[in-house]
């Protein structure tokens, strides 16, 4: 076998470096919020100053960082400022819901530019279903001013059990028909950007890590109540997903043991039992008519004294408790979020819950409601999308050709 010649490993091995030096590079000016000098970048590199500024320069020629020219004299030489641009690309969320779709596009940082809810079209399959989606989406990119060709990534929530490695719904027993979707194939065709499917629920504790109520909490969970029950769980910092991509999945979790012998289909024990379903077929001024209407009605004849209400209330929380603290104790967080429709609509149930797992956990546990209520999960699916997004961006820059780096003289 014949070696490579020594000029050949010599340029490769320079090459690679140059690669990595630019990822660097990229990493620290997309940490920066606002505006950094070359010297900053040296600094926090620790790279040498030609090295900084044949980089710099080549960052600018492919416009992922603006030069913001020279500013005021320190005695020295004038410093020249620059920033990350944030809108070199665009990404996108889609959060995916039962009844409604949460739709936002997003700068590389994640900062919406524009967001929109349309109806879910449920009576239609899941690949026309994601097609009108991914309509809605392009047509919101073009009022936004950003160029689908410049969306870079795309974080998309299901209400349901997610294969996050092959980008497959397994089931959402919420959606129509919806078992094993390829939810990340269709969509790509679709949009023609890479996309990361997730877990509603995941997306919304990652949101609510992010910028919500779990800031600071790295070992933490969100327990979502609405028409469909689940938790997204945060152990050190990172997302949990279980050997089958069903941790969280607790609308299953059995309630109790006259229920063993019982088949709740897919729904599970728990949300048979709490869901807004289950609640609805205790209240008859629920109908078929919005949550929003009727479940804020509920909890208010059930403080004003009706009898019927109360006890309805009260199973609801007595179940949502009992979950909370089994969950609780299986992850030992240092804090519970509740979201969803039912806790977006009865405050007190939150401190109804709280009240209980008081009472039945033994150390201290935080609970508080959602801090992003409704837009947790899209909050989530922006934050997978960004970080996808500079990540593709730092892996494209290191295998790309960089001009030589000059050497100083002497």
């Amino acid at each position: 076998m014949r070696s490579r010649p020594v000029a050949d490993v010599r340029a490769r091995n320079a090459g690679h470096l140059r690669g990595l030096n630019l990822e660097t590079v990229l990493s620290v000016a997309m940490q920066r919020e606002g505006s950094f000098t070359r010297a900053e970048l040296i600094e926090a590199t620790g790279l040498s100053a030609p090295t900084v500024g044949t980089l710099v320069s080549h960052l600018m020629q492919t416009g992922i960082v603006k030069d913001l020219g020279t500013g005021p004299s320190r005695g020295g030489r004038r410093p020249s400022f620059m920033e990350f641009n944030a809108r070199h690309g665009y990404v996108a969320g889609i959060d995916l819901g039962p009844t409604r779709t949460r739709l936002a596009v997003a700068d590389l940082r994640g900062e919406r530019l524009t967001d929109r809810i349309i109806p879910t079209p449920v009576r239609l399959g899941p690949a026309a279903l994601l097609s009108r989606v991914a309509g809605a989406l392009r047509a919101l990119m073009e009022e936004a001013g950003a160029p689908i060709d410049r969306l870079l990534a795309v974080g998309a929530g299901a209400p349901g059990a997610v294969d996050r490695e092959k980008g497959i719904v397994t089931f959402a027993p919420n959606l129509h028909d919806w078992s094993h979707v390829p939810m990340r194939d269709m969509l790509e065709r679709a949009l023609g950007a890479p996309v990361q499917v997730e877990n509603d629920v995941n997306l919304a504790i990652l949101g609510e890590h992010w910028r919500g109520a779990a800031r600071g909490h790295d070992t933490c969970v969100f327990i979502f109540v609405g028409t469909g029950i689940g938790a997204g769980v945060l152990i050190d910092g990172e997302l949990h997903h279980g050997h089958h991509f069903m941790a969280g999945e607790i609308a299953v979790m059995c309630m109790g043991p006259q229920f063993i012998d019982v088949d709740f289909g897919e729904r599970g024990c728990f949300e048979t039992l709490a869901g807004l379903h289950a609640l609805a077929e205790h209240w008859p001024e629920a109908s078929q008519a919005d949550p929003a209407g009727w479940v804020p009605s509920l909890f208010e004849a059930s403080l004003a004294g009706d009898r019927r209400a109360k006890k309805v209330v009260d199973e609801v929380a007595r179940l949502i408790a009992i979950a909370v603290a089994n969950v609780g104790a299986v992850v030992d967080p240092s804090l519970i979020v509740l979201g969803g429709a039912l806790f977006a609509q009865a405050e007190s149930l939150v401190h109804d819950v709280r009240k209980i797992v008081e009472r039945i956990r033994r150390s201290p546990m935080e609970i508080v409601s959602s801090a992003l209520g409704k837009e947790a999960p899209l909050s989530g699916c922006l934050l997978v999308a960004a970080n996808d997004a500079r990540q593709r961006l730092r892996h494209g820059l290191r295998e790309a050709r960089v001009s030589p780096i000059p050497v100083a003289a002497g």
